[in-house]
């Protein structure tokens, strides 16, 4: 797939979204466009909040939608240029000024005249507006986004952006191209580059750390200046920081009291006390003058530990106008030079976990590469969902456990394979992560959870999942009932989704809550007037429809749920942030609706569920057992007896791991059983972190 496949692709794509919403191609563009970013981890966030209007002079105001990074408070906001025909248009520079200034004169009005009452108050501009007032002191900086379906002109190097009431601001422009670029990269993230002689003539003092390079890495010893390091928030914010770090230090976005106090009152002295950060880099360049070596750039720089003393930083010198010239930072920094993305991702992943081993941060915060998305992946690749719609093809709901996985498959297949590859595995049966943790915490009736954003619900699915995992037997609760349960709730959730924007009542806002508190509650109901009993997903699974009588009550309750949220009594003003609360789910809780007639039939009883539970574990227990002896199998006879070797003459191994790696060493003469394998890769485990290598 090169851009101009993707570009086809992706603009179709908006185009049947559209067609199956009802909402417009403009904002299925938008939607789009911020649903990938938001894969990419540059925007934490978005929320759709169409206004167009005249604001005062006359001015033309217009926004599409917004995003705001509540750690490093960053306010990003969306403007839509968007044609699904012209391939050839090109944006110049006066019409990217124009865009850029109805988003700043969006936001001067917002602030300084009666704007918020002239918008209707259950449009989600007007939320908005709100918060933009709301948080108009603690804003750091205003990110203007311009999403484009046309060329973007030579001569836009850059788009001057000046402050905004008093707020730094900057303006980028993102096209189709761009966006391809970031995607479709091996990553499938935005890369962050810095040149550091850009901030200091000769760029960061360091020294390569003696006797610590080998294949996989290189590590150095910098000092960083702080003005430098708040320079570098400043600019990039919390992208800079690892995202697993980041998920973790968004939900404890306090400054750190300790930190600020030694910033402002002994600042010779935070060398001393401060215990630096770390970080990551793919590739740097070095250079060597007669004063020493000097970092002066870095390719994928990342913050890996140390995110609070970093924030801490420039926080002090906005909010306290704290002088950093005192302030030197210690930084390690390890440069990968594995070649495999793969291989790289996962060891910046394990330096990240050992360097946050002292702090608060679990294994959950390092959820990516935990065995329950391996199953999770395992199982959508094996598991075949029946044709519908007149297809002859069976269909793969395929699970994307790596960032961008979806899109790299079918990166270098040839026409006729990608249009094989589509057949098997559509774009509307994709599912991501958030996803999977959005429509479980629905269901377990945590709809304001949901309504917090992808990220801080995802940190409290990955907290959940990764403890009950913990205290099952290798997971076994999490195998193939399971995943095709979530399909089931993925299946209701995009029927809601493509549903609501065609009721009478929509007046095109907070869809996302909707979605998410109907089928709350549609769970709740069926708890509450079926005791023992429960939605049969099972049953759905195997037809892959809504049943009509489920269809009937979701529409019904949909539109109960949007007149509850954007009741005029509501105890929070700001609907946004009103569905972010316990208490609104309490009040949707209170709704009355009896579910219509034949919902019993889409139901299965308590003891059908104990056994269909228990037939699942067994099953889970089988292919987990054939894939622990599938990986014994692939260690070669040869490399087991090194390992008992090994074991033996560091007395690693009890009597019974000592049995089955002779056993193993004697494959395939002898087989070790499923519980011997079990043992054999945890001791290899254990062998590994005393230096034996397979």
């Amino acid at each position: 797939m090169d851009a101009q496949e993707f570009r086809k692709d992706f603009l179709e794509d908006v185009k049947a979204d559209a067609a199956a919403t009802g909402e417009g191609s403009c904002a299925s563009f938008v939607n789009e466009f911020a649903r990938y970013l938001q894969e990419a981890e540059y925007l934490m966030d978005f929320t759709a909040s169409y206004f167009e209007g005249t604001g005062k002079r006359n001015r033309h105001l217009r926004v599409d939608g917004y995003a705001y990074d509540e750690f490093d408070k960053t306010m990003a906001l969306i403007i839509a240029d968007y044609d699904g025909f012209d391939d050839e248009r090109v944006l110049g520079l006066t019409q990217a000024k124009q865009f850029q200034d109805r988003l700043i004169y969006f936001v001067d009005d917002a602030q300084n005249t009666p704007l918020h009452r002239e918008i209707e108050m259950s449009r989600a501009s007007s939320d908005l507006v709100d918060l933009l007032r709301e948080r108009r002191s603690e804003i750091r900086k205003y990110q203007l986004l311009i999403f484009t379906t046309a060329n973007v002109s030579s001569r836009i190097t850059a788009l001057e952006s000046g402050d905004i009431d008093g707020v730094p601001s900057e303006c980028q422009i993102w096209d189709v191209e761009r966006l391809f670029k970031v995607c479709g990269s091996e990553t499938g993230r935005n890369i962050i580059e810095i040149d550091f002689k850009e901030l200091s003539e000769s760029g960061i003092p360091c020294m390569e750390a003696s006797g610590t390079a080998i294949d996989e890495f290189k590590s150095y010893l910098c000092i960083i200046p702080g003005t430098m390091l708040a320079d570098i928030y400043d600019k990039y914010g919390s992208s800079l920081l690892e995202g697993n770090v980041r998920s973790f230090l968004s939900t404890k976005v306090a400054v750190n009291k300790k930190i600020r106090t030694t910033i402002i009152q002994k600042p010779e002295r935070f060398f001393a006390y401060n215990n630096g950060i770390s970080a990551t880099a793919m590739s740097v360049r070095i250079d060597s003058t007669p004063s020493g070596q000097f970092l002066s750039s870095a390719i994928d720089f990342q913050i890996i530990n140390g995110g609070q003393t970093t924030a801490s930083l420039s926080n002090a010198r906005f909010k306290d106008k704290a002088d950093l010239n005192k302030i030197s930072v210690q930084m390690k920094l390890t440069v990968i030079e594995k070649t495999r993305e793969e291989e790289a991702t996962g060891l910046v992943q394990d330096i990240s976990r050992s360097s946050n081993s002292q702090n608060k941060v679990s294994d959950a915060d390092f959820f990516s590469t935990h065995p329950f998305h391996v199953r999770m992946e395992n199982c959508s690749k094996r598991l075949y969902a029946r044709a519908t719609g007149g297809s002859q093809y069976d269909t793969i709901w395929f699970y994307e456990r790596a960032r961008g996985q979806y899109l790299q498959s079918q990166m270098r297949l040839t026409p006729a394979q990608k249009k094989k590859f589509l057949l098997q595995h559509p774009k509307n049966q994709l599912i991501t992560k958030t996803d999977l943790a959005k429509v479980r915490n629905t269901w377990k009736g945590l709809p304001h959870l949901v309504s917090k954003g992808a990220q801080t619900n995802f940190s409290d699915f990955a907290q959940k999942t990764s403890d009950e995992w913990g205290e099952q037997d290798d997971g076994l609760l999490f195998g193939d009932k399971y995943y095709q349960e979530s399909v089931v709730l993925c299946i209701l959730f995009r029927y809601t989704e493509a549903m609501i924007p065609h009721q009478p009542w929509y007046q095109q806002g907070y869809r996302a809550n909707i979605v998410t508190y109907t089928l709350a509650l549609l769970h709740k109901l069926i708890q509450t007037q079926y005791p023992g009993q429960d939605l049969d997903l099972m049953g759905i699974w195997s037809r892959q429809t809504v049943p009509a009588v489920i269809k009937t009550a979701i529409i019904e309750l949909s539109e109960m749920v949007y007149d509850k949220l954007t009741d005029p009594n509501r105890a929070v003003e700001n609907v946004t942030q009103w569905c972010k609360r316990e208490k609104c789910w309490e009040s949707i809780q209170i709704i009355t609706y009896m579910l219509p007639d034949g919902t019993e039939n889409c139901l299965i009883g308590k003891e059908e569920m104990r056994t269909a539970a228990r037939e699942a574990r067994q099953d889970t227990r089988i292919v987990t057992e054939a894939e622990t002896m599938t990986k014994v199998i692939e260690i070669a006879p040869a490399k087991w007896r090194e390992a008992l070797e090994f074991a033996v003459s560091k007395k690693l191994v009890n009597p019974d791991e000592m049995t089955a790696m002779r056993i193993a060493a004697q494959i395939p003469a002898k087989m070790p059983t499923p519980t011997q394998c079990k043992k054999l890769l945890m001791a290899v485990d254990r062998l590994y972190e005393e230096g034996f290598k397979l």
